[in-house]
């Protein structure tokens, strides 16, 4: 560009440029601003808003009751007994106030006009984001003996608020449909997904009863959710669920309260026989995924706790030192606060940041934990064992690590010997596909790109992760090639900026066995380096089930027995078919064109959507239990296709 372009370009570039997108059009314009995305996280993103309004209530002390409805054509309807949205005029816009609450952001009665004293919702957007992005939306209050009605589309008020009649109820009902225009993935909501939000909901608000139905089928499922042990009743849940043996009876409950009244927090944890530790914090309600203060404020106390109780009772020797990691072995722990000016970052509310929550709950585990252990014995020696145990197995893991690093110091090369690397050294274009067994690894060797696919065979089951701790994974000989593979290290020294690859490519057979060192990688992925399924960089290749052959030079591949019957109809007669038993029956060239080239491949992208389902499927599918895993196979065994046995 030229000295006369850059003259133009920048008279070009003046006030008349700058956009000022006016009422609710940001939020059409940039939808994963305020709801993440605009997938299928976003849509029951949509469900959480209206609800999280309700609940906001219920904090408030007005409402007991909510109802969520998925209406045939996947209507969402929400109501609550509250004291329902105001209707009377709001005077800095001349407008109803239940008006302004769907049609103007940052507007809502959570800003400090004591109309609640702890919420969710702090931004003012949730209601009119939902409007935004909806097809339409219907609103009604209940309240004053009167039922008022306004109708949205598309962010628009298409009607004026109207009474509608009478009634002795008091309320709010909201009812809306997602805008496919918006929602381009997908609008039809999951069931169990607001399944486990709603009664998650429940835990977290003892004594809220919260009614979920849904009304598309023929006939109508419906869950009720009530829980007066709170967050107590949601450890038994968690645990329970997981099918793992607990190592005390009782839930340990501590509460605590600030000095002024601004915010109280809740602690229940509980111990049991399993190598993995599980934290859900909250805050207002809101799950804290990426957690915050009243997190890390627990985790500090619960370490200090653990090493002051063990050098008091002689339980630790001198210099011996429990870490973070030893005492959350086998905890499951709810961490819930509740703060008049919680401070979130963004406003999908990932992370809290409010500094003196975390000094009030380290304060009350400091205190309550102690004396609880002091006054528990039994339970404390209980629980010391395993912490001791992990301390144990940690320093084994650390001699292991160190054996391994001296072997590979004095071998010539410290990359595993069966992997071929690729030419590229940059993380953003590199990927390494995993591959079971030596056939298919040669064929994907011979198929490759070089310049930027990394090839590493694996061979038979590997060690099930579930049921050993890191140690263990130091010495078993099918899991360091993948380790040491991707160079970024594991548990507590997993380090992101030393991962060799971008991509993590799980490429096994289309049968049982496949499916099942799939699964074991997963686990060990998981367990073991989980920033990499966190931040997206695993995936799943899928191979086709099919080669349909019609004459000498015309092929066709389908991946799906639908696909098959399509492409058969289709060719009409006069052709063969060859199902796919393993990948060891594709040449390169069928191997390339199929599964690993990036212009015409089809892979699964590994993401965590609930790390709380998502621990608790890997609990289940990969523990010693066999009882729930027999339950969860009959439950999702009609979702199970080309099933090959």
């Amino acid at each position: 560009m030229d000295f006369s372009e850059i003259t133009q370009a920048a008279q070009d570039y003046s006030s008349d440029q700058i956009q000022v997108l006016e009422g609710l059009e940001p939020v059409r314009k940039r939808p994963g601003m305020y709801i993440g995305s605009t997938s299928e996280r976003g849509l029951h993103h949509l469900v959480y808003e209206i609800v999280d309004n309700s609940i906001d209530e219920a904090l408030a002390g007005f409402c007991d009751k909510i109802d969520v409805c998925i209406l045939p054509g996947d209507i969402i309807s929400v109501t609550d007994n509250g004291r329902g949205i105001p209707v009377g005029i709001q005077q800095a816009t001349g407008l109803p106030a239940v008006t302004v609450v769907f049609t103007v952001l940052h507007a809502g009665g959570k800003f400090g006009g004591g109309g609640y004293k702890v919420s969710g919702g702090l931004h003012g957007v949730g209601a009119s984001v939902v409007n935004a992005l909806s097809e339409w939306l219907e609103v009604e209050v209940y309240s004053e003996g009167k039922v008022y009605f306004q109708r949205f589309e598309r962010g628009e008020a298409v009607t004026g608020l109207e009474v509608r009649g009478d009634t002795d109820k008091h309320g709010t009902s909201v009812r809306f449909k997602a805008d496919p225009e918006i929602f381009r993935e997908t609008t039809v909501y999951n069931y169990e997904t607001l399944q486990r939000r709603l009664r998650e909901q429940a835990f977290l608000n003892a004594g809220v009863h919260i009614e979920l139905a849904d009304e598309r089928g023929d006939e109508r499922v419906q869950d009720n959710f009530c829980y007066s042990g709170g967050i107590s009743s949601f450890v038994e849940y968690i645990n329970k669920k997981a099918a793992v043996e607990v190592l005390h009876p009782d839930v340990m409950h501590f509460t605590a309260v600030m000095p002024d009244d601004s915010a109280t927090a809740e602690v229940a944890m509980q111990y049991n026989d399993s190598y993995n530790g599980q934290i859900l914090s909250f805050a207002n309600n809101i799950h804290t995924t990426d957690g915050g203060t009243h997190e890390d404020g627990f985790k500090r106390a619960l370490t200090r706790v653990f090493n002051e109780y063990g050098k008091k009772y002689n339980i630790l020797k001198e210099g011996d030192k429990l870490t973070g990691d030893d005492v959350r072995e086998g905890l499951t722990a709810v961490i819930s606060v509740k703060l008049k000016e919680a401070q979130f970052e963004g406003q999908t509310k990932a992370k809290l940041g409010n500094s003196e929550i975390g000094t009030l709950v380290s304060g009350m585990v400091n205190d309550k934990l102690m004396t609880y252990l002091e006054e528990n014995p039994a339970t404390a020696r209980t629980i010391f064992d395993k912490a001791m145990s992990a301390s144990r197995a940690r320093e084994a893991a650390k001699r292991a690590r160190e054996l391994v690093r001296r072997k590979s110091a004095l071998e010539s090369a410290s990359l595993p010997g069966k992997l071929a690397d690729c030419q590229s050294r940059n993380p953003e274009e590199t990927e390494i596909y995993i591959v079971e067994g030596d056939s298919a690894g040669g064929s994907a060797k011979g198929g490759r790109d070089r310049r930027f696919q990394a090839i590493l065979p694996l061979w038979g089951k590997m060690l099930n992760v579930e049921k050993a701790r890191l140690d263990k994974v130091y010495s078993n000989e099918k899991l360091m090639p993948v380790v040491t593979a991707l160079g970024c290290g594991i548990g507590d020294e997993f380090d992101m900026s030393k991962l060799r690859y971008g991509k993590i490519i799980i490429m096994a057979d289309a049968d049982v066995d496949g499916s099942h060192i799939r699964t074991l990688l997963l686990t060990f992925f998981y367990r073991f380096m989980k920033p990499l399924v966190e931040d997206g960089h695993i995936y799943l290749a899928q191979p086709p089930l099919y080669r349909i052959t019609k004459g000498k030079n015309t092929h066709y591949y389908a991946y799906s027995d639908p696909e098959r019957d399509q492409i058969m109809a289709q060719l009409g007669g006069n052709y063969e078919i060859q199902r796919y038993k393993g990948l060891g029956e594709m040449d390169s060239e069928q191997l390339w064109e199929t599964t690993m080239d990036p212009e015409r491949r089809t892979m699964l992208r590994v993401q965590v959507e609930d790390a709380s389902a998502a621990n608790e499927a890997f609990t289940i599918l990969m523990g010693d239990k066999v009882e729930p895993r027999r339950e969860f196979i009959e439950k999702n065994a009609k979702y199970v296709q080309n099933l090959d046995v």
